[in-house]
């Protein structure tokens, strides 16, 4: 067996400084742009489009009816129900009632129902004061409002549905009301999925569990069935109503748009529960529209929509795409639409709110000739917040503290062998692709766009071709250069200038590269949001990035017979080029690795949002592998690590002791 230690080196030195004309120069140099401002955007329009699900043929109600519980089965066992998740799902979590608050014509009842054992959810339950025999029900569920279920606008829909016999369940969201701790924070959900667990899975039982509760009422009705919320409650309206066959009407207002409509109108890009993991390799939203056919369903949008989904784009394409499967069960008029333009902003207010009793009545009450679909001023009926707060346990479990709670135990089968180390790498390999979902892109060179000199420094600027994205790179030489150095910063090329000083003087042709949502190739606006709209497809930005260095390597490393030095400035450039240089052993010959992620689990510890680097948030990533465990791959080719943090320290020495087992004697920390 061939020798298996890494010569790895780590280094709390800083690069030597550079003299500022020097510095002055070089930057001037590395942030001329070489791509068009809209480029990296423009690809990933056409990427992302031609991926995105297209809706079959409507051929036959039986058919779309079989269509339609394939699609269900497969999201929820592909995207929802994942890692751990798939054990929460049949769980039978508690229930426990509350003060009761009597009302005018209906008593609302304090409620908390667990989501998975730990995670407590506060509600109200609206009761109909005079229930004989089965009654509608409805879950009325709250988008990104701080107030949360106390907002007026979702108190008024629930006490006048109450005061029209509909018993009424108004639940919190996570992350908003009572729930909004920084455990909740807007992105945390992906951390769950760090650890190959679905964060989505939360979210989604928040509703079914809701919805069971509901119908375990004695005087529920499960033939009459309703959901309703705005914004980001007009998404959980319709994933549940798409996914849940319970629900037999369906009124998402102002929440949704097709993955298509969102590569063009950039604020209705979504947000972490809205473009999950690979559900875009299953379904597009028109799925989830046409798969409510022939339940009857009202898409509410807003003309002016000051937020997202702005009625004039958003709703056409749904309309059109769902309109022809609910007319294979002649039931076309069950799929309505309303438009509110007054006030035409992002509301549920009194006009949408008058179309949502409308659709009731003509569902849920149609013998009844006394029904008015008019709103019952209940302004002095509103209780506060405070009011309305349900008692929660001090430990309530979040979206941060479950995954704290997954990740103790990971990485699982990283160990690291004490012999045929070939054969494990090997397979580690194949593991850590099948993860990052690597592709292989072929390289191609665009012709030198741009020559340029200053002071002792030579530039080239291309663009190089890594499958369909390009890549800008500026090749900077000083005098006579002999080997090859490829550089790619966190910040981008311009924050560079002390790693290409370095290089430049050392003898290196040195190319710096911009990855994928670093630098110049981070799109211009919504980047974080870009990154989850390529997760969704069934991409991963983290595999995007180690696949554009891969084929940037190559082709640099068949221009030179030196072996390839690869130097990362920053986490995320780091971790990028730790994934390439594991996968890739022919091209890279040595990392140099200034500032990297100690471990994967910091950014759950820390409690970071998804906004920070989304690629850090590779579903199922530290389910198998931490940094070390990638850096293990990269072996025996060196590693040198500069300005590590204390956790980096840690995880590198503690990899160094491995390697000694193996025969290789060295001190990682000299």
């Amino acid at each position: 067996m061939r020798s298996a230690g890494l010569a790895l080196l780590t280094l709390v030195l800083t690069t030597s400084p550079v003299p500022a004309a020097d510095a002055d120069d070089l930057k001037k140099l590395l942030e001329y742009p070489v791509l068009t401002p809209r480029q990296t955007v423009a690809e990933l329009q056409e990427f992302l489009d031609a991926r995105i699900p297209q809706l079959p043929e409507a051929k036959s109600a039986a058919e779309w009816t079989k269509e339609t519980a394939r699609l269900q089965k497969e999201v929820l066992e592909r995207v929802v129900f994942r890692g751990e998740a798939a054990n929460w799902r049949d769980a039978k979590p508690r229930i426990e009632y509350a003060d009761t608050i009597p009302g005018e014509g209906y008593t609302v009842k304090k409620l908390r129902y667990e989501i998975i054992s730990g995670f407590w959810v506060p509600a109200l339950l609206y009761l109909p004061d005079k229930l004989a025999g089965k009654a509608p029900v409805m879950l009325a569920v709250n988008g990104h409002d701080r107030v949360g279920k106390a907002v007026n606008y979702k108190q008024a829909r629930c006490i006048n549905l109450a005061k029209r016999g509909v018993i009424v369940l108004n639940v919190e969201w996570l992350g908003m009301g009572q729930l909004n701790v920084p455990g909740n924070h807007h992105g945390a959900m992906n951390q769950l999925d760090l650890c190959g667990t679905s964060g989505l899975s939360l979210f989604y039982l928040n509703m079914t569990r809701g919805l069971d509760l509901l119908l375990a009422h004695p005087n529920a009705d499960p033939t009459r069935v309703a959901v309703s919320g705005l914004s980001g409650g007009g998404w959980q309206t319709i994933f549940v109503s798409g996914l849940d066959p319970r629900v037999t009407l369906s009124n998402p207002v102002a929440g949704y748009s097709s993955f298509r409509t969102r590569t063009r109108y950039f604020k209705d890009l979504g947000d972490s529960e809205q473009t999950p993991t690979d559900l875009g390799t299953v379904v597009d939203y028109t799925h989830l529209t046409a798969m409510r056919a022939p339940r009857p369903t009202l898409l509410t949008y807003n003309a002016k929509d000051n937020c997202c989904f702005e009625a004039g784009y958003a709703l056409p394409p749904l309309q059109r795409a769902a309109d022809p499967f609910f007319k294979l069960f002649d039931a076309g008029k069950n799929l309505r639409t309303h438009v509110n333009h007054d006030p035409g902003d992002h509301n549920f207010g009194l006009d949408n709110r008058e179309a949502l009793y409308r659709m009731i009545g003509d569902h849920f009450f149609p013998a009844d000739k006394s029904y008015s679909a008019k709103e019952i001023p209940c302004d002095k009926e509103m209780g506060t917040p405070d009011a309305l707060a349900v008692e929660l346990p001090k430990d309530n479990l979040t979206l941060n503290a479950v995954a704290l709670k997954l990740a103790a135990d990971l990485p699982r089968g990283a160990a690291l062998p004490k012999g045929d180390f070939d054969t494990w790498q090997k397979a580690r390999r194949t593991a850590l692709k099948k993860v990052v979902r690597v592709p292989e892109y072929h390289p191609a060179a665009g012709v030198v766009d741009k020559l340029d000199e200053r002071g002792e420094y030579k530039a080239e600027y291309r663009t190089v071709k890594a499958g369909p994205w390009s890549v800008p790179v500026v090749q900077v030489t000083r005098g006579d250069a002999k080997r090859t150095a490829v550089v790619v910063c966190d910040a981008g090329r311009a924050a560079a200038v002390p790693a290409v000083a370095d290089l430049t003087r050392a003898g290196y042709r040195v190319l710096v590269a911009d990855l994928y949502s670093l630098g110049e190739a981070r799109p211009q606006s919504h980047d974080w949001l870009w990154g989850l709209m390529l997760a969704t497809v069934g991409e991963r930005p983290l595999g995007v990035q180690a696949a554009q260095l891969d084929a940037l390597t190559r082709w640099a490393a068949a221009k030179t017979p030196e072996p390839l030095k690869v130097v990362a400035v920053g986490p995320r450039a780091s971790t990028a080029a730790l994934v390439s240089a594991a996968l890739n052993p022919g091209a890279i010959g040595a990392l140099d690795l200034h500032d990297p992620l100690g471990s994967f689990k910091e950014m759950i510890e820390g409690n970071r949002p998804v906004q920070t680097a989304p690629e850090f948030y590779c579903f199922g990533l530290l389910e198998q592998f931490d940094v070390a465990d990638v850096a293990a791959l990269v072996a025996p080719r060196p590693v040198l690590v500069k300005k590590p943090s204390d956790r980096a320290k840690k995880e590198f020495a503690g990899l160094a002791g491995w390697y000694k087992t193996l025969g290789q004697d060295f001190d990682p920390l000299r």
